[in-house]
Parts: C-alpha cells; sequence; structure tokens
C-alpha cells in the first residue's frame, strides 16, 4: 500500500518495531479478531498456533499470568492479554505508542 494512502487511513507500519507475539487456536473467532487488527496495522507477528496442545497451552499460562484462554498477546515480552484488551489499548491510543517502541 503507499505511503499516502496508510497515512490516509492512520496506518504506519514503518513505525512498528516491537516484538510481537500472539498464541492463538485456529478456529476462536477472538484469535481471528485480533489477528486482523494486528495485520490491519501492518504487524508482522509470531504466531504460537497451540490447537490442543496442552504442554504449549501450559507454556503460555505461565507467561500470562495463568492466564488459558486464547488469544495472549505479548508485546516485547509483556503481556498484553486477550482480544478485548488488545481492542481496549487501541481505543485509548496507547497500542501504536507500544508497538513503536523498539524490542
Amino acid at each position: 500500500m503507499p505511503n499516502f494512502l496508510n497515512t490516509l487511513l492512520g496506518r504506519h507500519p514503518e513505525q512498528i518495531k516491537a516484538n510481537t507475539e500472539i498464541y492463538t487456536w485456529q478456529t476462536c473467532p477472538y484469535c481471528i479478531r485480533a489477528k486482523l487488527l494486528l495485520s490491519w496495522k501492518g504487524v508482522k507477528y509470531t504466531e504460537y498456533k497451540i490447537d490442543g496442545n496442552e504442554s504449549a497451552r501450559a507454556q503460555m499460562a505461565e507467561r500470562a499470568n495463568s492466564r488459558r484462554s486464547v488469544p495472549q498477546i505479548f508485546i516485547n515480552d509483556v503481556h498484553i492479554g486477550g482480544c478485548d484488551d488488545l481492542y481496549q489499548l487501541d481505543s485509548a491510543g496507547q497500542l501504536d505508542q507500544l508497538l513503536a517502541q523498539p524490542a
């Protein structure tokens, strides 16, 4: 997408420097919604698909303050929370600031 169009739409993928990780299940609607927002913003994230893998889910829960629901999202190794938390950060104008911080 040309830079002028990104600017017009409020997207600034060139400013994203954070390391973003998301734990997901393939058919989870909240996971899909969270990935859509990240993709819209131009975030290149690492996705961990943990469908049915209890050891991967336990590892995620260890990182996510015992939360076992998906998605669980981390920006620069800081636990952000789930889909609703991600959208709340975006609505408050804080998500872009987090994404602009280098890893």
